[in-house]
């Protein structure tokens, strides 16, 4: 009710005049035509955008494709329907029986074949292990019983079809004929029955070719024995074994020794029981002759021909047919046998299956002994001899026959473009679709000529045993491609093919129905029973053939053409794919090819899915897919990969005149073409070129660039020519390139830190090393922006490792050092010396006598000189130098490393307060490869944070590692050294002021303004030895202050006296005496504050046990603090006690 209440009018909308549908079916058809034009716009974008030409079927643009078969959904009782009872039930048997000879056929082709062929593939022999073999036959046992019963029902089919057709012709007049047989000739069951003679005897084939598995049975039978002998031991019941052995041996018997053919002809044909006769059927007899001898006229017109099919499947069934034949009646027509072997002459070899062929000389012979005694041996011999000029005669115009059937592939392709492409006309649709027809099947013929020129001109190279030459491998090769073409050519026309079939179907109208294979096997059955009494004239019964035949090729077409372009056998023949790959690579102008010969390869997949004798048939596509590939990388890929960069090489070093490039006269590939290539499918990948060879040049240019950080220009340059001469996206390496402030690398310095110090002078104020002597017209120097600059290209990373170099280096150097210090007559005047100063210190004023120290340099002179002049004390001097030079160096790495890190963080806005990215991610729940990202992101900050915050203590490191051995008892030689830093510093200053006069000569060997090492060197031992505060006693720097005071006022003094007298020449003297005294009291200075600031870095305003009672305040008060990190505050200024 509340629906009346809201809508009044409702009642009367119920009323219907028709007019909605109405208006409904216009809106449709307008928005048909809308789809219709949309579709048609689409496809002209399409067209335009498209880069491939013609339609030829893609599978990266559209992987699904459509199946168009005509499929029976009709029994055969339902089809056969005529009002003539007996008829009914001959043609149904007779159908029946033709299925079911196609249904093993099929099934032989898939399943068994295939499985025998691929027995004992996909294992090689160097990784067969003992047993493996046994394991295999043991596994492959349950495949040999299927084939038992399916030979066996082979055998119940013939022997029912020889019945069935002895049953309709009947030689005996008084018995009542089932139908009138005079005239009728059921020519498709004889073909049916070659069929399936040809089937076993093709089994036959396989398995007498087949040497793997006859080896791998005879080891399974001699396992067999050593288990027979104890079966306990195996786990096995001697009660199973004798049946399992009696199953082996029926097995053996039936498959194994090639009679499977031989065993289904001597059956016994006649029944017993007053059944069908067939041997004493002389209408039967008369028939069976009639058949064979029509179909071979059919044949052999045919045959060698270019309008050949199936011709040569047929002739092998009629050899079948005529041995049966012999088989069962005993009579041999001579003539007709001759005839059957002359067809050798035209085609002596036929290829069975895969690389199995069949010589039907060889099996008339063997099959027919009599009959071949009646020949003459020489025909029989010319044969033979034939088959081996026939094969040099193939070779020979192999090449000429691929250039012709290149044309005619092409021109094909043309036609079939042209044909398609047409807009069809409904008044001439009938003309169209017979034009169509005639170029489909044109367009087959030549997929079955080249085919059958690759099978057999491979498989007789391989059966006898004679190498193939690289022309005809080419050459074979080229065949395969274009049989390729044409089937992927053809995929695309099964929709216009449909209109073929419901056409001709239309024009015949003897079929009311689609053109399925059980439809027109029942209408060629018909037929033979409907031409009889000349119910058609001869004229008019051969177009009606020929329309039959063609309407059985089109309907098939789809099959048919995939048998024929099935190139499984290339599995067999592989050896030839790595000479095609070098002549794709060497001729380089047509790579695409590469896309056929692949789709040729992926044949072999399906044929290996039915493999038995391994764990799964997996392993052999994987084993397969593994070879291929190796084949593919080393003859192509790698080859191309190893091109290119020398070419990129090249390129980029033309000023270093390599050698002749001139494409005149060494010639030229454009190898660019093959990175226009569409990636190529195989197996569950796809290879594309271009990504292959751009990876491994991205890869090889980074591995060089991180070994040799100084060339990654070359390599930029050489990137940026990749892309412009062969189009290839190219990864930036993202390397820290090495910057015009480079200087000398870290890296060199850390690998010769013995030279680096000898050669380079430190100055320590301005943290720089300056090189001592150089044959350019300049120094080289080291600051800290080198070095920063250097660490930022290798890493923080190699800080550590260039502390560990300088502590290996100064090991070496102390042992020296100890030596020194250890010599007799050092130690004994150091000694004395320490002696007397503790005499002498009270009347002293605490200092160490200038003449003390004078006198020890002086007096080690006597000790020897080096050929360069110096003493033991400028050597020992040196050597404290480079010590002090060496912490030096790691002063500056560890500056360098502050000043990277800086800059590194400097894009950091708070250092106070970094976010923490992992955690961001979690929260936002983003994927696993992000998180992942925003944890390494957050510990390079964090790196980054603490090392720019404080560095590492390298100095205190070094003292550390170095101190407690210094301070042993058994090193107490070594306590003497602050005695010898007088003598030293005074050594130091005559040499420092000498190198710094030489500055202003023109010869500048020797010359320097700074030497900072000495003092960093003496610094660091003296903390080493905790000896400051012995050093300090002797007030050495206050003494030398005051003597050259004293000195330079007693100067002064003389001055006045005589410039009173006016004695120029003493005046100049004095002047000269007291600039020296002034140069050397500067030098003292600055070599004080050196010292002093040196001092600082080892922390000299602390003794050692000072150093050793602060550490256990501080980890005390840490322990008070209970770990709390926030609340302890540790004072960080020095302890002053």
């Amino acid at each position: 009710m509340a629906v009346e209440t809201l809508s009044p009018d409702w009642e009367f909308d119920r009323v219907d005049d028709g007019s909605q549908k109405i208006h409904a079916e216009v809106q449709l058809k307008n928005y048909g035509k809308f789809l219709e034009e949309y579709t048609s716009q689409l496809r002209r974008i399409e067209d335009a955008l498209d880069d491939s030409i013609g339609d030829v079927w893609d599978f990266n643009l559209d992987p699904i494709a459509l199946k168009l078969l005509p499929y029976e959904q009709s029994s055969l009782l339902e089809l056969i329907k005529t009002e003539n009872k007996v008829l009914n039930k001959v043609i149904t048997v007779y159908a029946a029986l033709c299925c079911e000879i196609k249904k093993l056929k099929y099934e032989a082709e898939t399943k068994f074949y295939n499985g025998l062929l691929f027995y004992g593939e996909g294992a090689t022999d160097s990784s067969m292990v003992e047993g493996d073999c046994q394991i295999q036959m043991g596994r492959f046992i349950s495949f040999l019983q299927e084939l038992s019963c399916f030979v066996t029902r082979c055998y119940e089919v013939v022997m029912n079809v020889v019945h069935q057709l002895a049953a309709l012709y009947i030689s005996n007049k008084i018995a009542p004929k089932i139908i009138e047989t005079t005239g009728v000739h059921f020519q498709t069951m004889y073909e049916h029955l070659g069929e399936l003679l040809t089937v076993l005897l093709t089994l036959d084939e396989i398995i007498d070719n087949h040497i793997t598995l006859k080896d791998h049975w005879t080891m399974y039978k001699r396992l067999l024995k050593s288990v027979h002998h104890n079966p306990s031991k195996f786990g096995i019941q001697e009660e199973k074994l004798k049946p399992f052995e009696k199953f082996l041996l029926k097995l053996e018997g039936q498959l194994l020794d090639g009679t499977i053919f031989q065993a289904c002809i001597e059956q016994q044909f006649d029944s017993l029981n007053g059944g069908v006769s067939v041997s004493k059927n002389s209408t039967f007899a008369e028939e069976f002759a009639h058949s064979i001898r029509s179909i071979f006229a059919n044949v052999e017109a045919r045959l060698g021909e270019p309008s050949e099919i199936d011709q040569r499947d047929k002739y092998v069934g009629i050899c079948g047919l005529f041995v049966l034949h012999f088989q069962i009646f005993r009579t041999v027509d001579k003539k007709f046998y001759k005839s059957l072997l002359d067809i050798c002459k035209k085609v002596p070899a036929i290829t069975l299956t895969a690389n199995i062929i069949w010589f039907p000389d060889n099996f008339l012979i063997q099959k027919m002994p009599a009959a071949a005694k009646l020949l003459d041996r020489k025909s029989l011999q010319a044969i033979k001899i034939h088959r081996e000029t026939f094969l040099q005669q193939k070779a020979q115009s192999l090449t000429k026959d691929v250039q012709s059937y290149y044309v005619f592939v092409s021109s094909w392709m043309m036609k079939m473009e042209s044909i398609l492409s047409k807009e069809q006309r409904m008044d001439k649709f009938a003309e169209d679709l017979t034009n169509r027809c005639n170029v489909f099947i044109q367009g087959f013929l030549y997929a079955y000529s080249i085919s059958t020129i690759i099978k057999t001109t491979m498989n007789l190279y391989m059966s006898m045993q004679k190498p193939m030459t690289k022309t005809s491998v080419k050459a074979l090769c080229r065949l395969v491609e274009l049989l390729k073409k044409r089937v992927i050519s053809d995929k695309k026309y099964s929709e216009q093919r449909l209109d073929v079939l419901s056409a001709l179907v239309l024009a015949e109208n003897t079929l009311n129905g689609p053109s399925t294979k059980q439809r027109r096997l029942i209408v060629s059955l018909a037929l033979s029973v409907g031409t009889q009494m000349k119910t058609f004239k001869d004229e008019e019964l051969f177009p009606l053939q020929v329309v039959m035949k063609k309407l059985d090729l089109i309907s098939e077409l789809r099959e048919r053409i995939r048998t024929q372009c099935d190139c499984c056998f290339l599995y067999w023949h592989r050896a030839v794919f790595p000479i095609y790959l070098d002549d794709v690579y060497e001729s380089a102008v047509d790579a695409a090819r590469l896309h056929y010969m692949f789709s040729a390869l992926r044949d072999c997949v399906p044929a290996m899915m039915h493999a038995r004798h391994l764990e799964s048939y997996e392993i052999l596509l994987d084993s397969y897919d593994k070879e291929i590939m190796e084949i593919l990388n080393e003859h192509l890929l790698d080859k191309l990969c190893k091109e290119i960069e020398k070419d990129l090489r090249l390129s980029v070093h033309t000023h270093l005149k390599l050698d002749d490039r001139n494409p005149f006269k060494v010639g030229m590939k454009d190898l660019a073409l093959f990175f226009s290539l569409n990636p190529i499918r195989f197996f569950d990948r796809f290879i594309d070129i271009r990504a292959y060879v751009t990876h491994y040049l991205d890869k090889t240019f980074y591995n060089l660039t991180t070994v040799a950080l100084h060339d990654w220009a070359t390599y930029s340059e050489m990137r940026n020519l990749a892309t412009q001469r062969y189009g290839l996206v190219m990864t930036e390496a993202h390397l820290p390139s090495q910057t015009l402030e480079q200087g000398l690398d870290v890296l060199e310095i850390m690998r010769n830190i013995h030279i680096f110090v000898s050669r380079y002078l430190y100055n320590l104020n301005n943290q720089i090393f300056i090189e001592r002597t150089s044959n350019n017209k300049h120094l080289n120097t080291i600051n800290i922006r080198h070095i920063a600059n250097s660490i930022r290209t290798h890493g923080t990373g190699i800080m550590n490792t260039t502390v560990n170099f300088t502590y290996q280096f100064l090991k070496k150097k102390f042992y020296i050092f100890s030596q020194f210090m250890y010599d007799e007559h050092i130690k004994s005047r150091l000694i004395k010396d320490i002696r007397f100063f503790r005499e002498i210190k009270d009347q002293n004023d605490h200092k160490y006598p200038f003449e003390r120290a004078e006198k020890f340099n002086r007096g080690i002179r006597k000790l020897g000189i080096t050929p360069e002049g110096q003493s033991y004390l400028d050597q020992f001097r040196q050597l404290i130098s480079q010590i002090g030079n060496a912490m030096g160096y790691v002063r500056m790495i560890r500056s360098g490393g502050l000043h990277c890190s800086s800059n590194a963080i400097r894009f950091v806005p708070d250092l106070e307060d970094i976010v923490n990215f992992e955690e961001l991610v979690k929260e936002e729940g983003l994927a696993e490869e992000t998180l992942k990202a925003a944890r390494h992101l957050d510990s390079v900050l964090s790196d980054h944070t603490r090392n720019s915050a404080e560095g590492t203590e390298y100095f205190k490191m070094l003292v550390d590692v170095f101190a407690p051995e210094f301070r042993r008892p058994k090193n107490i030689h070594l306590r003497n050294f602050y005695i010898i830093v007088p003598p030293l510093t005074l050594n130091f200053v005559e040499h420092s002021i000498s190198c710094k006069e030489k500055l202003n000569k023109k010869n500048k060997i020797g010359a320097a303004f700074t030497d900072d090492g000495f003092a960093m060197g003496v610094a660091y031992i003296l903390k080493l030895l905790d000896q400051y505060q012995e050093f300090d006693s002797l007030h050495w720097f206050q003494s030398v202050r005051e003597k050259y005071l004293k000195e330079m006022r007693a100067v002064a003094k003389q001055q006045n006296v005589q410039s009173a007298s006016q004695d120029e020449k003493l005046l100049q003297t004095m002047n000269l005496t007291q600039k020296r005294l002034d140069v050397y009291l500067q030098e003292f200075e600055l070599l004080y504050f050196s010292l002093s600031s040196a001092r600082i870095f080892f922390r000299a305003d602390k003794t050692a046990a000072e150093e050793n009672q602060e550490k256990k305040e501080k980890e005390e008060e840490t322990k008070a603090s209970n770990g709390d990190l926030s609340d302890s505050t540790v004072s960080a200024d020095p302890v002053v006690k």
